[in-house]
């Protein structure tokens, strides 16, 4: 098996060279994915990685609201998403026909879009945000009304961060939904010395009970920076991988082992390796719609550049 694998990762790198590709790997990748890639992270940040290399294929490891991302700050390259299955339920609550009707019910709202959504829904917005700067974007926008999409969670942790008048669209992350209070009283129960940290796409209740309130980027950086011995984490187990292999000295607890994105999981080596060879599949997105959605990333990136 493990010589299989050996083959694989060979194979995949001498395609890799050949095709003049970069590897991305979002931070909840299986870790042999993880291992393989160019750039481990979170989804706009990899997108930015790549725009600054000179590859001509990206192979992005993640969803595929992540792969139009990458192909709207990277139009002059081809974007392939090995498993076009790989989708993000969250993304998939809102369509861009019925933000349009929701803008009409709040003429006067500036739409705030978390960046996991599709490039139409991204297009229709005025700006978007991550989780790591959701609360400075929204503190940027002239005016106190903001219809912020799609995430409901994460919307309401904003609220709680600042005086806007936040109206929240009814989506969310399965995966994180399915952390629980419980599961964080279990734990400090059991680990009462260590440090909780918690993805803001997690339910009030969970955040409430945190340490910490980091985006998976976030999270990275606080494991690398602080000390402690033990750290709980509140989001997809594919995270702990890097956490482990980047703090040896350090122990880190996923939540809760039923916070796995089955869609994450989807991309294999095996997938990897056929991409490469085929250059398919290829997420692209309509000018249009891709000058449209850059606009409003184009706008947080500015925001936070001021910041």
């Amino acid at each position: 098996m493990r010589d299989r694998e050996t083959k694989l990762i060979d194979d995949i790198m001498e395609l890799k060279e050949k095709r003049r590709a970069v590897i991305l790997a979002h931070n909840y990748q299986l870790g042999e994915i993880q291992d393989i890639a160019d750039f481990v992270g979170d989804s706009l940040e990899l997108s930015q990685n790549a725009a600054q290399t000179d590859a001509k294929v990206i192979v992005f490891c993640g969803v595929h609201f992540m792969a139009e991302t990458a192909s709207i700050l990277c139009p002059d390259k081809t974007v392939l998403l090995p498993d076009l299955n790989a989708g993000c339920p969250m993304a998939n609550m809102i369509t861009a026909e019925q933000l349009v009707e929701e803008k009409k019910k709040h003429p006067k709202a500036t739409v705030v879009c978390y960046v996991n959504s599709t490039a139409a829904v991204k297009a229709e917005s005025d700006i978007c945000c991550t989780s790591a700067n959701a609360i400075r974007v929204v503190e940027s926008v002239p005016g106190d009304d903001i219809l912020f999409i799609p995430d409901q969670y994460l919307g309401h942790y904003v609220s709680t961060k600042t005086n806007k008048n936040l109206v929240l669209w009814p989506g969310f992350c399965p995966t994180h939904a399915r952390i629980l209070p419980e599961h964080i009283a279990r734990l400090k129960q059991e680990h009462p010395d260590a440090k909780v940290v918690v993805h803001p796409e997690c339910r009030p209740g969970v955040i409430a009970m945190a340490d910490e309130v980091l985006s998976t980027g976030g999270m990275v950086r606080y494991a690398r920076s602080q000390d402690f011995h033990e750290m709980i984490v509140g989001t997809e187990i594919g995270i702990v991988h890097r956490l482990r292999k980047e703090n040896p000295g350090k122990r880190f607890i996923p939540v809760s082992e039923q916070a796995v994105c089955p869609n994450m999981k989807l991309i294999t080596l095996e997938k990897v390796l056929w991409s490469l060879e085929e250059l398919f599949p290829e997420v692209t997105v309509p000018e249009e719609i891709r000058a449209k959605a850059k606009r409003a990333v184009d706008r947080m990136l500015e925001v936070s550049r001021s910041g």
